[in-house]
């Protein structure tokens, strides 16, 4: 008799993880795409808006800290908080967001392996959402679908 209550017992676990993982796959692909978007837009941003607060410390930082090779560290803040700036309104409103993805990936790389190379965690969080984003898009709620699709008509 307990075979039979371990066998009914699993069985009913079974079809439970069955359909939940069937209203996963309901999931409009758009819902992930459009928070993916947002995570990265919010990260980038807050820290540019960080910068433009004090723009002689974020000038320090870049000498002191941050020792970008190559660039002055003038240049390499200005690039920086720019694109900091300015790419995230286009992942927010999903314009151009493939390639709004290759500026985050370049400045993902750039702080790993000069600048905070502890800090993998989130650097691979930010790659994996921009990977994410360069391979799928934008999704339905985006400027680019809207854009892609008037052209298409």
């Amino acid at each position: 008799m307990s075979v039979l209550v371990q066998h009914s017992a699993l069985t009913r676990a079974a079809n439970r993880a069955s359909n939940a993982i069937e209203a996963l796959d309901r999931v409009p692909l758009s819902l992930p795409q459009l928070l993916a978007r947002l995570a990265l837009a919010g990260v980038f941003f807050r820290s540019g808006m960080t910068k433009i607060a004090n723009w002689d410390l974020t000038i320090q930082l870049f000498q002191d800290e941050y020792r970008v090779p190559i660039l002055p560290p003038d240049l390499a803040a200005l690039m920086a908080t720019s694109v900091e700036l300015a790419v995230p309104v286009f992942l927010t409103v999903g314009f151009l967001t493939r390639l709004a993805c290759l500026p985050i990936l370049g400045m993902t790389a750039v702080i790993q392996i000069f600048v905070y190379p502890a800090s993998w965690p989130d650097h691979l969080t930010w790659t994996a959402l921009s990977i994410f984003l360069l391979i799928r898009g934008g999704g339905a709620v985006s400027l680019d679908h809207f854009i892609f699709r008037s052209w298409r008509s």
